[in-house]
């Protein structure tokens, strides 16, 4: 296992411009700007309703109280009520729209990064590993939930207090408030440099929960377990996962203590402001300066704590937003992904597939670097006809059954389906006309009926049963306690190879492909149960155009074609008996095999 191990993909250079991050954030707001405009206007009501309250408070004490005046008094007390309750609601009217909002974004976000995955070639699963993915969709995006949820309307919001104070602090005594607000600058400064600080330590704790969600996948699934046990890793492994925990913890502990200290220090001096308001005005009194009210001097501290809140609110805001920019960044890098196989703009779409597949000229190279897997491949296999492909280890054989499927596009020449380049089809033909068994059989952790109707949801109980009968598979499944309900374990580990192989050939019968990819679908199996499967893949084959990507010959010797692959090229082609004439690289493979069979 590989923990330290990252996607080859790396970022666009402009992934890093901070301006173009903040457009495509504020762009994922869009579609939501109606909502957030009425969480605008209960913002700027709640706001100006919260700074009443101290000129209330001012007049209470300079008219109402002095002068005896109780009606006045009545009046003044009953709208500070009124103005705590109206507040209070607005509060949690705005509540519930930003956090609709926030959650609608958050699946946004999760739908798109899926929906792109889902678009991704087989190549990128190939060299990614798929904790690493997991981690992106959950960790990075779950990061994200309090930014998307809160901090945007928290962030208007304490902005709208804070202007809104400060107005109403320069109206009482702009004298007052200059001496207030002397040392923001600096708490400003702070503030984005605590921001950037966690921001990097984001970046790498984020990492290194992706290369623990990894390992957990990888070890904890039921092939890690048995692997693991059976070579005796167990507490190597346990040992392994601890000592990335363990770099976890560190990560964890500096990201909630990173500025917390110069943090601390913007709180002390802000709570300690109202003292130094009261001593300015004492001193001003006392030595004859400007006159001011004690209703003034009490409305003014009660601004400024009234302030104190959405400031330092704020200031946190400030560095969750920078700490937010680096999970962005890591969800932007996935959506930034270059899709390698896309639909044409106006695609071909077939209602029938007769399904005549032509490889012409087919070259295939993994990347630029490398040399050709496939290079020149020539090969019709004609409607209803059969191909087997042989060859060697790494010869190209699954390749080249990948490209029909395009799980892979050509790099050089093209693949045909009935006289039409498969890139020029719609996704949905291809889909409809290719079926595909390989040797690793995937079963979903759920039901035998549902992981059967995966191919097709419609499917009735008659159908189901009729795809397992075909498959040779519907006896074993009847005998079940639960019968088609039977849940098949996790990667359907409650099933033996054989099983598994049937019952994904009972799925691909029961979407019936015009078009049949066989890869290795026998060569983990032992003689036995292979026979059992062949019987379901002649039931599955016929009457289809099937290519056969064979390991054992025993299973290709009845197919229309046989060609042998050699180093990505076409070494010989003919049927069984014309290549074993020829005493050529089939009739050594075919000997070979003779030479195996005895040992099974």
């Amino acid at each position: 296992m590989h923990p330290d191990r990252e996607s080859s993909w790396t970022p666009p250079a402009d992934a890093k411009d901070r301006p173009r991050q903040w457009r495509r954030i504020l762009k994922l707001f869009r579609p939501y700007r109606g909502r957030l405009a009425v969480v605008g206007l209960l913002v700027g009501a709640s706001s100006l309703v919260s700074v009443a309250t101290p000129f209330l408070l001012k007049e209470i004490l300079d008219v109402a109280i002095p002068r005896g005046r109780t009606g006045l008094l009545s009046l003044l007390a009953l709208g500070m009520i009124l103005s705590a309750v109206l507040s209070s609601v607005f509060g949690v009217l705005q509540t519930l729209i930003s956090t609709t909002v926030g959650q609608r974004v958050m699946h946004d976000l999760r739908t798109a990064v899926y929906g792109r995955l889902q678009r991704m070639s087989l190549a990128f699963f190939t060299r990614t590993r798929t904790g690493e993915v997991q981690s992106r969709i959950a960790n990075d995006i779950g990061g994200m939930q309090a930014t998307v949820t809160s901090t945007a309307t928290s962030l208007v919001s304490n902005a709208t207090s804070v202007v809104a104070t400060v107005v109403a602090m320069v109206a009482l005594d702009w004298r007052l408030t200059v001496v207030s607000l002397l040392l923001l600058p600096a708490f400003v400064w702070i503030s984005r440099r605590v921001g950037n600080e966690r921001k990097r330590i984001t970046t790498e704790r984020q990492k290194q929960m992706a290369a623990m969600a990894a390992t957990v996948t990888e070890s904890l699934s039921v092939s890690g377990i048995l692997l693991g046990r059976t070579m005796g890793r167990t507490d190597s492994l346990t040992g392994s996962f601890a000592g990335e925990s363990e770099r976890l913890v560190e990560l964890e502990v500096r990201s909630n203590m990173a500025g917390r200290w110069r943090m601390a220090v913007i709180t002390i001096v802000m709570a300690a402001m109202p003292a130094v308001i009261y001593w300015t005005a004492g001193l001003a009194l006392q030595f004859g300066g400007p006159q001011v009210s004690l209703g003034t001097i009490v409305a003014f501290v009660s601004l400024q704590q009234g302030l104190f809140r959405p400031a330092v609110s704020l200031l946190a805001t400030g560095v969750q937003i920078q700490t937010s920019l680096a999970l962005f960044q890591r969800i932007f890098e996935y959506l930034d992904l270059p899709i390698d196989i896309t639909e044409r703009p106006r695609p071909v779409h077939l209602d029938r597939v007769k399904g005549e597949v032509r490889f012409e000229e087919v070259e295939f190279r993994y990347d630029h670097k490398g040399g050709p897997v496939l290079d020149g491949v020539d090969v019709t296999v004609p409607a209803g006809g059969s191909l087997a492909v042989v060859g060697p280890t790494g010869a190209g054989k699954s390749t080249l059954g990948y490209l029909v499927p395009r799980l892979y596009d050509v790099t050089g020449g093209r693949v045909t389906l009935d006289g039409v380049d498969v890139r020029d089809l719609d996704f949905d033909t291809l889909a409809r006309a290719v079926g595909v068994v390989s040797q690793e059989t995937y079963l979903f952790h759920a039901s035998v009926a549902e992981n059967l109707r995966f191919a097709k949801p419609g499917a009735t109980d008659e159908e189901l049963h009729a795809a397992a009968r075909a498959a040779q598979i519907h006896d074993h499944i009847a005998a079940l306690p639960d019968g088609y309900d039977t849940v098949v374990g996790e990667r359907g580990h409650r099933f033996s190879g054989g099983e598994k192989q049937r019952l994904a050939i009972a799925r691909t019968i029961l979407r019936d492909p015009p078009v049949l990819i066989l890869d290795e679908a026998t060569s983990a199996l032992d003689t036995r149960t292979e026979a059992a499967v062949q019987e379901a893949i002649d039931a599955l084959s016929a009457n289809r155009t099937t290519i056969t990507i064979a390991h054992r010959l025993s299973t290709v010797r009845g197919a229309d074609q046989i060609v042998v692959l050699d180093s990505g090229r076409v070494a010989e082609r003919g049927t069984h008996e014309e290549l074993l004439e020829r005493d050529g690289r089939y009739a050594a493979l075919v000997r070979r095999d003779a030479q195996l069979e005895p040992t099974g």
